[in-house]
């Protein structure tokens, strides 16, 4: 009988074991596509400002003034961005001096 009760605990175990393994395995999967996900979204970002401050000089070097807001670069010089992931806050103090351009990454 002993042998029996023996045999029963190990058909229990590989089971529990696999679940273990399975539930480790998928943790680690999660938080690195977590990670994977911040970083993409930070690229993102660094890409918009890039693309934003390029248009900006751009209009400066080609019409001698800053554009009025962003409306104008996306007219005048094909600059796009997702309105929907992203906030922009541009702020023109003059004609000749570089706008404040603050970028935020709106909730999901």
């Amino acid at each position: 009988m002993r042998f029996c009760l023996h045999q029963r605990e190990k058909v229990w175990k590989w089971p529990v074991i696999s679940l273990a393994v399975f539930l480790a395995v998928m943790i680690v999967f999660a938080v690195a596509l977590g990670d994977l996900s911040q970083q993409t979204r930070q690229r993102q970002r660094l890409a918009l400002e890039t693309a934003l401050n390029r248009s900006i000089v751009a209009c400066y070097a080609l019409e001698g003034r800053y554009p009025e807001d962003l409306e104008y670069l996306q007219e005048h010089y094909s600059f796009t961005y997702d309105s929907r992931r992203f906030f922009v806050d541009y702020q023109l103090l003059a004609d000749n001096l570089m706008p404040e351009v603050t970028i935020l990454e709106r909730g999901e």
